[in-house]
């Protein structure tokens, strides 16, 4: 969920329905932080929440839905801010699903953390 000079942050969240939300911690406003975020209870909102996750992101970010996380029949919808509303609809993806969105779904060339270097020297090494 983080990579070096992609996303250092994971934001976990869910979108306000029914039960409000503080007014800063809107999907909306969390979006301009362009970290990895996680909604939970938003895929029945699809629309609602990619028209807030476009407050901060650009339409070309990646995001996944994830449906039956780590069951047997656990499904993956991939696509952009731009045309995940359509690909949800078209699964019939109405709830039990995750939203991830961020550019560490996608992330091109990245520098991999030092941590994980074998020439990297720390205390359990």
């Amino acid at each position: 969920m983080t990579l070096p000079e992609i996303s250092q942050t994971v934001i976990i969240t869910r979108p306000e329905g029914r039960t409000p939300k503080p007014a800063a911690e809107s999907i909306s406003s969390l979006s301009k932080h362009e970290a990895t975020m996680c909604i939970f209870l938003g895929v029945g909102m699809i629309e609602k929440v990619v028209d807030e996750l476009l407050e901060g992101y650009s339409e070309d970010t990646p995001i996944a839905v994830v449906k039956k996380a780590t069951w047997d029949d656990q499904e993956i919808i991939r696509g952009t801010l731009k045309d995940i509303v359509k690909k949800v609809k078209d699964a019939n993806i109405t709830k039990t699903a995750m939203i991830i969105v961020g550019d560490v779904l996608n992330p091109g060339d990245f520098t991999p953390s030092k941590l994980y270097d074998a020439n990297f020297k720390h205390e359990y090494r």
